[in-house]
């Protein structure tokens, strides 16, 4: 039989082998809970439309300053800009983990050695010095029989799309945070206007009856009553310009401005805007498996799955083709020059596991059925929040109604309390107690508004409200001092086009 003939069946086998990809196959871990999921809350909370869309959610309150706002964010959040360089990071560790596909070794050697050489042949030693010169080239390349390097690759590219999705997910966070902040701020300001205001209306009332008092037509108590009522409204304005400052504060850092103050912001005394629904143009479900953080957690069970495929190949032998080219020559006369050519295959198998491969295996299965209940709890939590977010809005909406009527009622009281007082049908405490009922009903309603605002952020969030940015992860001049530093070729170029979400099972799959 010709030798190519014999060779045949060892190709064949090793071509069969080059096939196989040891390890499981990413199964998506989702519950069937998950496909029809709503609740009468949600639905009560909710209402199905085009516009705003949720990727630009805060456009249902209209405020051209939150807009302004959320730019800014996203322009100069460190958070932001910490987790897009992840991305590039994870960019380049699926870049290392695909030059595995290639030759692993590519060596290329040069030496130059003097040698001092004295050889006895007889009674005289002759001492021989030359110059020996060698340049050589070598190549290693282990096939990816068993899938090792295909499943590292799997791995790193499903890691890759997780930090992508980890980037959406602050910005989640980032603008929630943006909104629910500078609504905060509204709110606590408009709380101390009226506590400024029911301030002055005391310190009115308090230098009255210290009048009264002086002239004997009133008691003490009347006046040290409406002294404590005085100063203990006047005690909670340091509080709330106290809360101001570090809300303030909190949104300056988040729009990445130094703490102090935010010309942004302009003196408005309109109450926030309520909004009795949230907008959606998906059902909920969809949604909630659109959510940033449930994608990154369903992409590192198929990162940690393809892992179970790369510690399964140590089960089997490695093959590698080795070569090198070697020349060598030295300066003594009538010598040879050599050029030597060397390949072939080489088998490396550790045939006694003693336990490491396949507790290694099984470390690596553990860790991905812990990341198979990690998605799983963060489906529940994310329908939780939702759930919660969306049963708040409505009862803080029905709260609101009520205090509304409250606040009426205690201004009504308060005028009635006075003319009564003025008549001398009634006594001072009267008076005490409409004013103390007027600011707590006041208080308590802008509470409740702003309570209803945070409810409508929280639902958008919950439901993964704006996850999306035009804008490059890589800011122009983070860039430019990367690129200085580093030749990053075109890692920092985002990509031309997002993945639709309808992919996301098969993006693990890409270099399979």
């Amino acid at each position: 039989m010709h030798p190519a003939t014999r060779q045949l069946p060892l190709f064949a086998v090793l071509v069969l082998a080059g096939c196989v990809r040891l390890g499981p196959d990413f199964q998506p871990p989702g519950e069937a809970w998950v496909d029809h999921w709503n609740t009468p809350a949600l639905e009560h909370a909710s209402q199905r439309a085009v516009h705003p869309d949720l990727r630009q959610w805060w456009q249902v309150f209209a405020d051209p300053v939150l807009d302004q706002l959320i730019a800014e964010s996203d322009a100069h959040n460190s958070s932001l800009k910490i987790a897009g360089l992840r991305v590039m990071e994870a960019r380049a560790q699926l870049g290392i983990a695909q030059s595995n596909l290639y030759p692993q070794l590519q060596q290329v050697s040069a030496d130059s050695l003097y040698v001092k050489r004295r050889q006895y042949g007889g009674n005289n030693p002759v001492d021989r010095n030359f110059w020996q010169h060698s340049a050589g080239f070598d190549v290693g390349w282990e096939l990816d029989f068993w899938g090792r390097f295909s499943r590292a690759i799997e791995s790193s590219d499903a890691s890759y799309f997780a930090a992508e999705a980890n980037y959406e997910d602050v910005l989640v966070l980032l603008r929630s945070q943006v909104a629910d902040s500078y609504y905060a701020l509204r709110t606590t300001d408009a709380r101390l206007r009226v506590a400024q205001e029911n301030a002055r209306q005391q310190q009115r009332n308090y230098e009255i009856t210290e009048k009264l008092f002086k002239s004997g037509q009133t008691a003490e108590l009347d006046l040290q009553q409406a002294k404590t009522q005085y100063l203990g409204t006047l005690s909670t304005i340091p509080l709330l310009e106290d809360q101001i400052g570090r809300i303030r504060n909190s949104l300056v850092v988040l729009i990445g401005r130094p703490p102090g103050a935010l010309p942004l912001l302009v003196d408005n005394t309109e109450l926030i805007p309520l909004v009795d629904r949230a907008v959606l143009q998906d059902v909920p479900a969809n949604l909630l498996l659109r959510r940033p953080d449930v994608r990154a957690a369903e992409l590192n069970v198929a990162a940690q799955s393809a892992l179970i495929g790369v510690a399964e190949t140590d089960y089997y032998p490695s093959l590698t083709l080795l070569g090198s080219i070697v020349w060598s020559a030295d300066t003594l006369s009538g010598t040879s020059r050599n050029l030597d050519l060397v390949g072939g295959p080489s088998l490396r198998w550790n045939v006694f596991d003693y336990g490491r491969i396949s507790n290694n295996v099984r470390v690596q299965d553990a860790r991905l059925q812990q990341l198979i209940e990690v998605y799983r709890d963060k489906v529940r939590q994310a329908a939780r929040e939702a759930d919660d977010a969306a049963n708040g809005l409505t009862r803080s909406l029905e709260r609101e109604h009520i205090l509304r009527e409250a606040e009426g009622a205690a201004k009504r009281s308060l005028e009635l309390a006075n003319s009564l007082y003025r008549e001398g049908y009634s006594d001072f405490q009267r008076v005490l107690d409409a004013q103390r009922a007027l600011l707590d009903a006041q208080d308590n309603y802008l509470l409740s508004r702003g309570d209803a605002v945070s409810n409508v952020i929280a639902l958008y969030k919950a439901l993964g409200g704006g996850w999306y940015s035009a804008q490059p992860k890589v800011d122009a001049q983070t860039r430019q001092q990367m690129e200085q530093r580093t030749d990053w070729g075109n890692l920092l170029n985002d990509p031309a086009a997002d993945k639709p979400v309808s992919q996301l099972p098969n993006q693990v799959k890409d270099h399979e």
